[in-house]
């Protein structure tokens, strides 16, 4: 007797575009992180040329190095980023009886913070040092925690407040504090010379996959 195959239905087009980034995205941070591991020089020597340059600006423009220090110490720490996370899940259950998505953002954040975490333990990158340094941190270089926090909160709070239809006005003032943020972090952490640019990218590339990443779960738990 002849059995017909059952063919599964195709994915709709945004889950499609969410896999292609997903795996764009994961690709380029594996590449990122195996050059990295491996010191290829080419990369070693344009993270060189960048620091170099960045540090001679950042001991002359003394006011500019200041203002970079407590916006990254403090408006854009991984810490004021987390903090926020909380704030905001405690809103959705409070406001919107959201739990499960409350849960969800703060899980995809904790696991983000593992992720750095144990790449930073993996890698052990170690970081510019100075004879006349600006700044100073703790921990291996790769990837940048700033930026990577910036990009998974940032992220994710776009998302929720496209989700739940945000007006016009404060979708673009979310869009443009956002876009400031994670790219003015960046700048920051290489300015002050604390990370390597490729850090940075690092950061923002692995952050961007813990975003894509997360949305497709919670697009798959509530479809």
């Amino acid at each position: 007797m002849h059995t017909q195959t059952v063919e599964s239905p195709p994915r709709p087009p945004a889950e499609r575009r969410a896999s292609r980034w997903a795996g764009a995205l994961a690709l380029c941070s594996a590449l990122l992180l195996a050059l990295v591991a491996i010191r290829w020089h080419p990369l070693i020597t344009l993270d060189g040329d960048i620091a170099e340059t960045t540090h001679r600006w950042a001991v002359d423009e003394r006011g500019v190095t200041h203002a970079f220090r407590i916006l990254t110490d403090w408006v854009w720490d991984p810490w004021t980023m987390r903090i926020l996370t909380v704030a905001v899940a405690i809103w959705l259950v409070w406001r919107r009886a959201a739990r499960w998505t409350a849960v969800w953002l703060l899980a995809a954040c904790g696991l983000a913070t593992a992720i750095q975490q144990t790449l930073k333990a993996l890698v052990d990158r170690p970081r510019p040092v100075w004879p006349d340094p600006v700044d100073s941190a703790h921990y291996a270089a790769f990837p940048s925690g700033h930026a990577m926090t910036a990009t998974v909160v940032c992220g994710l709070l776009l998302w929720l407040l496209h989700r739940h239809g945000a007006q016009r006005a404060v979708w673009r003032t979310a869009v443009a504090v956002a876009v400031v943020s994670v790219a003015g972090v960046g700048l920051t952490r290489v300015w002050l010379g604390v990370h390597w640019a490729t850090d940075v990218v690092g950061g923002w590339l692995l952050g961007a996959l813990v975003v894509v990443l997360a949305v497709g779960v919670h697009a798959r738990r509530r479809g």
